[in-house]
């Protein structure tokens, strides 16, 4: 099924911002969906919204966990949402370390500039969802909407930033994007 032109991709943070972040999670068992998570991307998902999970992955090119590992949680991390009801149109990660300058660690755009293209939607009219300043900071580079996943209005990763909006989980984050579009049909 084809997302209805309206409806606005959802750029998504993958470790705490729908899963629990644990670091470097080499081990698809201890994969744990954070609370709200499946509903509100559920909820999103059921409006039209194409779901985009960009991730950094640093533990892959620190030698933390192989390409093939992280490969294997993110497949049982699909397989966790499809049982939800959820289907993401894809996920891209960034294996670098951040020395390596590379042009797809958050927030630089490639990886969603890269979405963009195979998935035919615009990032400026996208919404950046994430809990740490680089995915904040990735959305305004974009131009796009900026949702923080946050319980006290920080990052968890202690950078500053500036977000459109601060919401405690995915579920309160489909329901704000549910009341933007009623107000708005045309964002």
């Amino acid at each position: 099924m084809t997302p209805p032109a309206s409806a606005r991709a959802v750029i998504l943070d993958r470790d705490g911002t729908i899963i629990v972040d644990r670091g470097y999670l080499d081990d698809p068992a201890a994969l744990a969906l954070l609370p709200g998570a499946a509903a509100g991307l559920r909820a999103l998902g059921a409006r039209g919204h194409p779901l985009i999970i960009v991730s950094n992955q640093s533990g892959v090119g620190r030698g933390r966990l192989t390409l093939a590992r992280m490969h294997e949680v993110n497949a049982a991390l699909l397989a966790v949402l499809e049982a939800e009801g959820v289907h993401l149109a894809g996920v891209y990660c960034c294996t670098h370390r951040p020395e390596d300058d590379c042009a797809c660690r958050k927030p630089r755009t490639r990886l969603v500039l890269e979405a963009a293209a195979a998935h035919g939607f615009d990032p400026a009219a996208a919404v950046v969802i994430g809990d740490k300043g680089c995915d904040i900071e990735l959305g305004r580079r974009l131009g796009a909407t900026t949702l923080l996943i946050s319980a006290d209005g920080r990052t968890s990763d202690g950078t500053p930033a500036t977000p459109d909006h601060v919401v405690p989980d995915l579920l309160s984050a489909a329901r704000l994007i549910g009341a933007a579009h009623a107000a708005h049909p045309a964002a």
